[in-house]
């Protein structure tokens, strides 16, 4: 596995109890990089700041991701330009042992398993934000070609009821 192209290591045993408030912003080489490896035509900016710390359950990131940058319309290719802003709030826990019950409350629906001693505030944010962009983007005066319908069209097309709808 290569290394990840926007990496911010934190050593999980340095994270106490106490809020740990980190900030972190990607270099313009760094946001190359991520723009290539998620198929967007340019990122410009990402920045991420985050409260970490330890608690019984494993270690809890939370706080907030932000990025602008443009990708391809899927109809035309133009540029359309992005602004995303994502909530993260993840609790990495140790690998329970096999066979171990593991109680989750709804605040921990997002868990990943901290299987090293680091934990890469970089890639949690490149993640997050991959996730906040809008895959299919359209420009604004985007044109499908002809014979292409909305979702909508196509929804209302396979009712039932739409040979009652009169033209």
């Amino acid at each position: 596995m290569s290394a990840p192209e926007f990496s911010r290591p934190l050593r999980a045993h340095e994270v106490g109890g106490t809020a740990r408030n980190v900030t972190i912003d990607a270099q313009p080489a760094e946001c190359a990089a991520l723009a290539q490896r998620f198929g967007w035509l340019a990122l410009d900016q990402l920045t991420a700041s985050f409260v970490v710390r330890a608690e019984a359950a494993g270690i809890r990131v939370t706080g907030t991701v932000r990025g602008q940058g443009s990708h391809a319309c899927v109809i035309s290719a133009d540029p359309v330009a992005f602004a995303a802003t994502e909530s993260v709030s993840l609790l990495l826990a140790p690998a329970a042992v096999a066979g171990e019950e593991v109680e989750l409350g709804s605040e921990d629906l997002d868990v990943e398993p901290l299987t090293s001693d680091v934990i890469d505030l970089g890639e949690i944010a490149a993640q997050a934000l991959a996730l906040g962009v809008e895959p299919f983007p359209r420009a604004p005066d985007a044109v499908p070609p002809a014979g292409v319908i909305s979702e909508e069209a196509a929804r209302l097309a396979a009712s039932p009821f739409a040979v009652l709808k009169r033209d």
